[in-house]
């Protein structure tokens, strides 16, 4: 059991698995700023714009309060395209700040040339070509 728990705890205090429940807390949080914006602002706007009631519901026969609630639906897909939009645009800014002061390799100074004769492949340091016996005056 004590084993059990030695492993369990290496397992949770790793730097990757605390890492991942900090961005699960934090997205949570961030997943909720989005609904509050996309209800108290875009969706007003976009009632203002269409003049009909975003909110609506279509109601179904059956029990009381059964109906499609198609504003909320058009509510969730808004909020799922602007955390998109948010968390690309943060991916694409981490990307270009992971790429900033890094050195772009030098390109490799070339091993191999042409015979000027015939056109084969021969070491760059060749003074006669070994494939037409070609002297090679460069």
């Amino acid at each position: 059991m004590k084993k059990f728990l030695k492993e369990f705890k290496e397992f949770a205090l790793k730097g990757n698995v605390m890492d991942m429940a900090i961005g699960v807390i934090i997205g949570g949080a961030f997943t909720a700023i989005v609904t509050a914006f996309t209800d108290d602002f875009i969706t007003p706007l976009i009632s203002i714009l269409g003049g009909t009631e975003f909110g609506g519901k279509i109601p179904l026969p059956g029990p009381e309060g059964n109906a499609i609630l198609w504003g909320d639906f058009i509510s969730a897909v808004v909020n799922f395209l602007i955390v998109a939009i948010i968390l690309f645009a943060m991916l694409k800014a981490m990307n270009k700040l992971m790429t900033i002061g890094k050195k772009k390799e030098e390109e490799a100074e070339p091993l191999t040339k042409k015979c000027p004769f015939c056109q084969s492949e021969i070491d760059i340091k060749a003074i006669k070509c070994p494939h037409c016996t070609s002297d090679i005056k460069e």
